[in-house]
This record gives C-alpha cells, structure tokens and sequence, in this order.
C-alpha cells in the first residue's frame, strides 16, 4: 500500500525570505499551489524564539480565481513543528493561517468577482 502525505517534503519546496514568491507561484501554478521554507535572519529568530524543531513552512493555495487576470484569493499557512510557548506543558505543531486577495502586481483585485 502506498500513502500519500499532504504536507511536501523539504526537497520539494522552494526557500524564500518572504511569502511573495510562493504567493505569485500559486496564483500562476496550474493547480494553484505552491510550498516553501522560509530562510534567513526572520526565519531563524522564530525557530530560535520558539525553540522549534522544524523549518517554518509556508504553503499557499488558491481559494478563488477573480474575473481580473492574475487575481486569486489566497490562502496562506506557515507552520512548524515542535513550538514551544510559554506556560505550555510541551512542543508542539503551531499553525497560522490567513487569507489574501492578491494579484500580480501586488496589488489587490479591483473587484472580487
């Protein structure tokens, strides 16, 4: 029997300092995903805060395609594993989420239809 996993491995992201790379990966990928590690000085002052065991993971999906070419509703996840917070009893997966209507330019669309 063979299992999928639906987190990417570590080969198969691609490392950035900042969201916006795999946020325009998403939008232009034909199944509108895109994952990444996030790398340098932000990256590294979170793992060492967190004393986390894991990489920060980035992975951003498409939620909803707007009418204005190169405009999504994005969905954006970083995660890590083995967080630990204050007054917690023991490390942890951590998860943020949040969504983005994000094109392109930077810019959000000019209408969300």
């Amino acid at each position: 029997m063979v299992l999928f996993s639906s987190v990417t491995t570590a080969q198969e992201r691609l490392a950035v300092r900042d969201a916006r790379p795999l946020l325009l990966a998403a939008i232009d990928a034909p199944d509108g995903r895109a994952h990444g590690l996030l790398t340098g000085p932000m990256a590294d002052a979170v793992t060492e805060r967190f004393k986390a065991t894991s990489p920060v993971y980035i992975d951003v999906s498409t939620e909803r395609r707007y009418a204005q070419p190169g405009c999504r509703r994005l969905k954006v996840s970083f995660w890590q594993d083995g967080v630990q917070l204050p007054g917690e009893p023991g490390p942890r997966r951590r998860t943020i989420d949040f969504g983005i209507n994000y094109c392109r330019d930077g810019l959000p669309p000019r209408s969300l239809s």
